[in-house]
């Protein structure tokens, strides 16, 4: 599509000074009704659920449109035709839009991802393959720290099109850890071991009860699966205290912690 220059120019032409001033009340007007209709949106998203990093980007959406209605109004209260203006922007995000289409998915991922909200900053989540921290959530890219502190950036539209588990989503988390025991070890006295040592920990529910039960017959172990709830912030902290206390009540109540192992038996004829 091809614009004339000339005949954009010659649309110019109309302006006069009666309709100069007219045109200027128009531009005041607007500007004031805009700083007005800004001032009050601000106020309202301030107040809203809506995630912060959301509103930076709607406020400069809605004031882009504010200020084009207002660059229309004076167009018009000129004289001057806009069917050129509509058409040459009409090209232009055209054109825009083909050469930045991969920034574009990102972006509409973006805001997607910040309306739906499965996850926000703080919250420890697993994303693409990769686990950590949510840092930020941009409009191009969602930043996440890693255990050991490596900072991964994600383009949202891999994020959107990703499974997500958030680990923080809920405030209460259950944890399983599984342990083993020899053949030759009572099985009551090593479940009696286990529950001594969860109960050192306050932050164990008591509800749901902590449960401890047989949950395989290996080669050279029994493995016993132990189940018990605590709030989300305590879920790591817990679970390698209670991993290094077990091994203490295993010693009180005479309980072997064995290994792979191999009994080989010779017979002579």
């Amino acid at each position: 599509m091809q614009i004339n220059v000339e005949e954009l120019a010659a649309k110019f032409e109309n302006v006069t000074l009666d309709s100069l001033l007219p045109a200027l009340l128009c531009l005041a007007g607007g500007v004031i009704a805009v700083k007005i209709i800004m001032g009050a949106l601000t106020k309202a998203i301030g107040r809203s659920a809506i995630e912060k990093t959301l509103h930076k980007f709607i406020l400069t959406l809605v004031r882009i449109t504010l200020y084009f209605l207002v660059f229309m109004t004076v167009a018009g209260a000129l004289g001057i035709e806009i069917t050129s203006f509509v058409a040459v922007l009409s090209v232009a995000g055209l054109a825009l839009s083909l050469s930045m289409q991969g920034v574009l998915s990102n972006l509409c991922s973006g805001v997607m991802i910040l309306s739906v909200s499965p996850f926000k900053a703080g919250d420890y989540v697993e994303v693409d393959g990769v686990s950590g921290t949510v840092r930020e959530i941009g409009f191009i890219y969602t930043k996440l720290s890693t255990p050991d502190n490596k900072i991964v950036f994600i383009p949202n539209s891999d994020v959107s099109s990703s499974r997500i588990t958030n680990y923080n989503h809920e405030n209460e988390r259950r944890v399983d850890i599984v342990f083993s025991a020899g053949y030759d070890c009572p099985i009551e006295s090593v479940k009696r071991a286990i529950m001594e040592a969860v109960e050192k920990f306050p932050q164990v529910f008591s509800e749901p009860a902590p449960f401890v039960r047989v949950s395989g017959y290996k080669d050279s172990v029994i493995e016993y699966s132990l189940r018990l709830w605590c709030k989300s912030e305590d879920y790591w902290n817990l679970y390698f205290d209670v991993m290094e206390a077990v091994p203490e009540s295993y010693a009180k109540y005479g309980v072997e912690m064995s290994y792979p192992h191999i009994n080989v038996h010779l017979n002579k004829d």
